[in-house]
């Protein structure tokens, strides 16, 4: 099958794209930076011109729809950003998607729950009213609605996937990314971080994130207008993923504030993952105990610390 993944240079989408080839696909990637390497095109998805190149130079089967502007603080930050590239963004790939009809894979965030405070089962937002707590969220909340408009109008055949702090080898660090990463780059540098007590999350490894993403694709598996959640199966508190990485680096915690809540944040996210283990075959395999020393060891050769 003929993919394109765009965002396809990012933590997930690099790691996709090597999974789908290895599975036989023509896997082609767009993102913003300049890049060398087969089957790449620049691209800023919230510039329609572009996006009519990509689609020109590839024509699509499938698409993966991972470009975003990406987290929480990252919305409150730079909300301009978000707004053009996630709605903006969404918009012309939708478009193109009505004209073309090709299959699609849209990568929304757990940020969708927002204040919801049980599990997280896919319907719990068409059955509860739910406040997203930040721009971010908002914004996948948008684009979902975008998605299920273009169904409902067009015909439009996509699946969303609500993807619950993904981590691992391949995410740089910057103070938007995921709790593991940031925490994981400030205990190697000694810098200090912030401990939310009653914050909880289940989170998930790289390549289980992947594998399940990629058996998307799959036309036995590809289900047009469902939702799944992609999470760990490991419900566990903020304090326990910097006590462990701690441990596997040998220091203590003088450099660490604790405090009981993050405003503005979604404070548990426990992702139901029933659904996406009976219809995708998601499965977690590497645990926290085997996926932060993991994380540590490829941001100690990444940021050359010995």
């Amino acid at each position: 099958m003929n993919i394109l993944i765009a965002g396809g240079l990012g933590a997930i989408g690099a790691p996709l794209g090597a999974e789908l080839r290895q599975r036989g696909h023509t896997v082609w990637v767009c993102d913003l930076p300049h890049a060398l390497g087969p089957n790449y095109l620049r691209c800023d998805v919230a510039d329609f011109r572009q996006i009519q190149r990509v689609m020109d130079t590839v024509e699509p089967e499938f698409v993966y729809h991972l470009a975003a502007e990406f987290g929480r603080v990252n919305g409150e930050d730079h909300y301009e950003k978000v707004w053009r590239t996630n709605a903006i963004g969404t918009k012309n790939l939708l478009r193109f998607q009505e004209q073309r009809k090709f299959r699609m894979c849209f990568s929304s965030s757990s940020e969708v729950y927002g204040d919801w405070d049980n599990s997280m089962s896919e319907d719990v937002p068409e059955r509860h009213p739910i406040r997203q707590l930040n721009d971010y969220a908002i914004s996948k909340w948008a684009n979902e609605m975008q998605i299920v408009n273009s169904a409902a109008r067009f015909g439009t055949e996509t699946v969303r996937v609500r993807l619950f702090n993904t981590y691992g080898p391949g995410e740089h660090y910057s103070e938007y990314r995921s709790v593991i990463c940031q925490f994981v780059y400030r205990a190697l540098h000694d810098l200090p971080y912030t401990v939310y007590l009653d914050h909880h999350r289940t989170s998930s490894y790289i390549s289980d994130t992947v594998r399940t993403l990629a058996n998307i694709a799959d036309p036995d598996r590809f289900q047009p207008g469902e939702v799944f959640n992609i999470a760990g199966s490991e419900y566990h508190d903020i304090k326990t993923v910097s006590d462990v990485i701690l441990a596997q680096l040998g220091k203590d915690d003088r450099l660490v504030e604790y405090e009981r809540q993050e405003a503005h944040n979604t404070r548990d996210k426990k992702g139901d993952l029933r659904k996406a283990q009976r219809e995708l075959g998601h499965q977690t395999r590497v645990k926290l105990a085997e996926g932060i020393p993991l994380t540590i060891a490829w941001q100690k050769e990444t940021y050359g610390i010995g």
